[in-house]
């Protein structure tokens, strides 16, 4: 049950994967241009670290997407 669930949304909600790499890519732009600014810096970091993660989670979901398709 679990696993078809993830299937579910793996497979049929592939742009999610693709919005959270995005949001990803852009908190990396963002925290790049903070890192500019003395006060904004450490929100610069944060801004790093969530869009990494948020571009790892997007990888994974279309590595997974992939990976399904091919198995079929």
């Amino acid at each position: 049950m679990l696993k078809d669930a993830l299937q579910t949304l793996f497979q049929e909600y592939e742009w999610v994967h693709l919005s959270l790499g995005l949001l990803g890519n852009v908190l990396f732009f963002v925290g790049s241009v903070f890192f500019l600014y003395e006060p904004l810096k450490r929100l610069g970091i944060y801004a790093f670290i969530v869009g990494s993660f948020l571009m790892l989670v997007g990888s994974l979901g279309q590595a997974v997407v992939r990976c399904e398709s091919n198995d079929s």
